[in-house]
């Protein structure tokens, strides 16, 4: 698809700029870094202490906080790095297990955004949506032991990391490089319901200035809620050359998951008063084990026996559907990366070019019903069809593949940092689903693929992103004021085409549609001053654009006619202070971010399925201001071995437009709770022996858009236990490690799939669980 001329001539201003900055004599210093101002670090330590950089931010224009790898390395193993950011201000994370790998009960919000509205980024490499059908989500790509950090914009991102789902944050997730020094890792970890899990990293050290890692994991476990389990292998690599200043880097991950879904449930079938069949109840809702005897039509419903709804169909009740191997997921994940840092001139180019390809499939039930009408509706239109003979075996199968390039120049000019920078990514997804009939119409039969029962879509659509951007960074009165002034320029091309829907099937049309959402002018300005050394105020403002979400679906499901919806935007606004003393360090931060247009996930039940999909419509403006706060402290008892840290945020989000005939004006937006609180406690008996316990606590949440459901807060207590992991110490390099998260088995419930108005649905937050690690290095 060609760009819009606005667009070209965007690009052609942009590299005439760029030509510039490789062309013009070197005034100054070649990084800016030798400019900035020296602002003390905390002067305590400790093992689990962060210098003030990390911590809180120091010198960042923008609220940034980072999680440090010691804090990535003392929990679980195998814990999603997505999970990881409950750790941070403001972050209300929600996962239906305790690792957060499932992929469908994974939520986060911050400040008014949700995980769809935040930029994720891997060692410069743009992830793109964080959809599970067809997206590329951040979880999938990294493994904590490789981690160096994590560091987190939640308001404005810098202007020069691209995205094109982000509304304001960025989450920057950096790996380490290989190790100078040959040598290796190994753990082994067990934990509740039959979790085990090993990891190896082997480091080849540096040779000619070659070096390189290679590791592997893998991860096996029963899936808490309900029967099945789940199993992830994960693979990931790295070869860097360096040579006077040229750094040439190339990485691979290779992901390969496989999981037995969970139900989300409703209020009443979590309290037990809906009265289930089968007699589920509670935080162990899941989806039976067996297969109900079919019983005689009319006949009363047991959980040993199911009467049949058609007659002469055993399998023809939609209870059925609630047999667990109707409800599976399985990915498969690869990416590929090549960058470049090296200097050109007085410039400093850096280039990232990447692929990534995707695999997978999905299956959840239909039931008989429906299935029968689905067919009759296209029996006499689409050939090969087969009449349904019971519940119905729902696929819906992915691929698809991804590549781009991103290319940023800098330079110092006197007191000037001028960046400059290019991105561009195609990215291809397809998705076939269909209904198929099971082996006599039993849940517990085989799938025939080769009897189809209905057609549901077979399309495919295609994203193609142009970002550009410049920045300069200006250091004024003696390095006390640090100024950044950017734009972005976004370009958004959309084609899908194909069967889209059933109706596209019956209609024997095979659409395609094209849209194109471009901002040209996309502003961020932001400010740092030191007051002195220790303490200093900042500020920002943003305009941001994404892609609209859930954009297949939505085209999908419209006329071919219907207009494509709007981009959402927002308006960010950030002021706060940060201060670096003797025994504490912390940061300070109010904001307030503005949405147009809106588009807000809402659940409906598949019909003839107990299964959820979710869906977007544009609810207009949303609103949202607030605070956060986080700090550390060491105030000297038992002779320094005892600190803190704290995080708390507080947030108001609610929408600004009534939707439909829905008065939601002033209501709340749902799942995004008003305050969000974490704080641990760290004693550092010896260097060797570490023990923390930390709290998390999350405020009441609205389940729907007219706020009339809601759930309670709740707080979880985790605590972790260190030993070893030191040259000193009797365990030498040998390190063991006990986690015990929900450690007062706290019953709660977590992720929530939102509604417009009644009953939502949710999901239980895992139970009390215990993982010991045995690690060394070699």
């Amino acid at each position: 698809m060609a760009l819009s001329i606005s667009r070209a001539a965007s690009l052609r201003s942009l590299l005439a700029g760029a030509s510039l900055l490789t062309a013009g004599p070197a005034l100054a210093q070649s990084q800016l870094a030798q400019t900035q101002p020296v602002v003390d670090e905390v002067v305590v330590t400790g093992s689990r202490l962060s210098e003030a950089r990390t911590a809180i931010g120091t010198d960042q224009p923008t609220a940034t906080i980072s999680i440090t790898r010691q804090a990535l390395l003392s929990a679980p193993a195998g814990i999603s790095g997505l999970k990881m950011l409950e750790s941070l201000p403001g972050f209300n994370v929600q996962a239906n297990d305790p690792l957060g790998l499932y992929e469908f009960g994974n939520s986060v919000s911050i400040r008014a955004f949700n995980i769809q509205q935040i930029g994720f980024l891997l060692d410069d490499i743009p992830m793109g949506r964080s959809d599970q059908f067809g997206g590329s989500p951040i979880y999938r790509y990294v493994e904590n032991e490789n981690l160096d950090r994590v560091t987190a914009s939640p308001g404005a991102g810098d202007v020069s990391r691209p995205s094109y789902t982000s509304l304001g944050p960025i989450v920057d997730y950096v790996t380490r490089q290989p190790s100078q020094n040959f040598g290796a890792h190994a753990s082994y970890s067990q934990g509740s319901y039959d979790l085990r899990r090993g990891f190896l990293r082997l480091d080849t050290g540096e040779h000619r200035g070659l070096s390189a890692f290679a590791s592997a994991s893998l991860i096996r476990g029963d899936v808490w809620r309900g029967p099945g389990d789940f199993r992830r292998d994960h693979y990931e690599g790295k070869v860097r050359y360096q040579a006077e200043n040229i750094d040439l880097t190339f990485k691979t991950v290779h992901n390969k998951y496989a999981d037995f879904d969970s139900p989300a449930i409703t209020l009443g079938q979590f309290a037990g008063t809906v009265g289930d069949v089968f007699g589920r109840s509670g935080r162990d809702f899941g989806y039976i084990d067996y297969v109900p005897t079919p019983g005689a039509p009319g006949s009363p419903a047991t959980a040993q026996s199911l009467p049949q709804t058609a007659a002469g169909v055993p399998f023809s009740n939609p209870l059925y559907g609630n047999y667990y191997r109707f409800a599976i997921n399985n990915r498969q994940d690869h990416l590929y990366a090549l960058t470049l840092r090296a200097p050109l001139g007085e410039t400093q180019l850096s280039a990232t070019t990447y692929y990534e390809d995707k695999s997978g499939y999905g299956v959840s039930p239909e039931a008989y019903a429906t299935s029968l009408a689905a067919y009759n509706n296209q029996r006499l239109v689409v050939p090969g069809l087969t009449a349904p003979r019971g519940l119905q075996y729902g696929l819906s199968k992915i691929d698809g593949d991804r590549e781009g390039v991103t290319a940023n120049l800098s330079r110092t000019i006197g007191v000037h940092h001028l960046q400059a920078g290019v991105w561009f990514e195609r990215d291809r997804y397809h998705r076939l689903r269909q209904r198929d009939n099971m082996t006599n119409g039993d849940p517990a039969g085989s799938p025939l693929l080769n009897e189809p029962v209905h057609l549901q879509a077979n399309y495919t659509s295609m994203r193609t992103i142009v970002e550009l951007f410049a920045k300069d960074t200006l250091q004024l009165l003696d390095d006390r004021l640090k100024v950044e002034l950017g734009f972005r320029s976004l370009g958004l091309d959309y084609d899908i085409g194909g069967a889209r829907n059933a109706q596209d099937f019956i209609a024997g049309r095979r659409p395609d549609i094209r849209a194109n959402w471009t901002d040209n002018f996309l502003p961020q300005v932001g400010l740092v001053y030191n007051f002195d050394s220790r303490d200093q105020v900042f500020a920002s403002y943003s305009e941001a654009m994404s892609l609209p979400r859930g954009a297949d679906d939505i085209f999908s499901a419209a006329s071919p006619a219907a207009p494509g919806p709007k981009a959402e935007r927002a308006k960010n606004y950030e002021i706060g202070v940060r201060t670096n003393r003797a025994t504490f360090n912390a940061s300070l931060t109010a904001y307030r971010t503005e949405f147009q247009n809106r588009l807000q996930p809402f659940a409906a039940i598949v019909p003839g399925s107990t299964q959820v999909e979710t869906f977007y419509q544009n609810v207009g403006r949303v609103e949202a201001y607030g605070a956060e706060f986080s700090g550390q402290w060491k105030p000297g008892l038992l002779d320094g071995r005892l600190y803190f840290n704290a995080n708390l945020g507080y947030n108001v989000s609610t929408f600004r437009d009534d939707f439909a005939t829905f008065a939601i004006s002033g209501k709340t937006v749902p799942d995004f709770p008003e305050w969000t609180a974490q704080a641990g406690a760290t004693f550092e008996a010896t260097p060797w022996a570490i023990l923390n316990v930390s709290a998390r606590h999350i405020s009441s949440r609205f389940g729907n858009y007219l706020n009339t459901e809601s759930v309670d807060g709740y707080t979880i207590w985790n605590a972790y236990l260190d030993l070893g992991g030191t040259e000193a110490g009797p365990l030498g390099r040998l390190h063991a490690r006990l986690n015990v998260d929900n450690i007062f088995d706290k019953t709660y419930l977590g992720t929530i799939n939102p509604v417009t108005a009644g009953a939502a649905t949710y999901r239980p937050g895992p139970p009390r669980t215990v993982q010991v690690t045995l690690s060394a290095d070699f």
